[in-house]
């Protein structure tokens, strides 16, 4: 008797987990969540340091030495803060590749194992590995027209 009432709370736990786990990944039109929004804008430059100094001096910019970092909150009286990263290039550089084009948008997305894995079923080309850093996690694609993208799933 306790074997079967055991048996059966383990499979309602897993029904349930499963079913709130796909709840999570899912939005209200039955579509896994996708893009979020803009997490950066890379372009490749002749001088980026020089570049940087411009926006600085003549659009106010707040520079790092990463480029600068803007800072919003998601949602109307959101709490949840959130950030886009605009960085230039050496024009020289190799990180945009395999694409020919001088820049690089950086989405942000909400669960990017699973939907590299629906990315995959759809054909779209996947250029590396999932990378995990202590701010998130990366991927490489390429679009229609074969320009490198990268998705972000955040650790705000």
């Amino acid at each position: 008797m306790k074997k079967t009432i055991l048996i059966t709370l383990a499979l309602a736990t897993t029904f349930f987990l499963g079913f709130a786990f796909k709840s999570t990944i899912i939005n209200n039109n039955n579509k896994m969540k996708r893009v979020t929004g803009i997490g950066g804008i890379f372009f490749k430059c002749k001088d980026p340091k020089k570049m940087t100094e411009w926006y600085k001096k003549h659009l106010g910019l707040e520079t790092n030495p990463y480029g600068a970092t803007f800072e919003w909150y998601e949602g109307e009286d959101s709490k949840k803060k959130a950030q886009t990263q605009w960085t230039p290039f050496p024009e020289t550089t190799n990180y945009f590749e395999p694409s020919e084009k001088d820049f690089m948008i950086n989405y942000r997305v909400e669960n990017l194992e699973a939907l590299v894995e629906e990315l995959k079923k759809e054909g779209v080309t996947i250029v590396d590995k999932i990378e995990a850093y202590d701010y998130g996690k990366f991927v490489h694609i390429l679009d229609a027209e074969g320009n490198k993208i990268q998705l972000w799933e955040p650790i705000d």
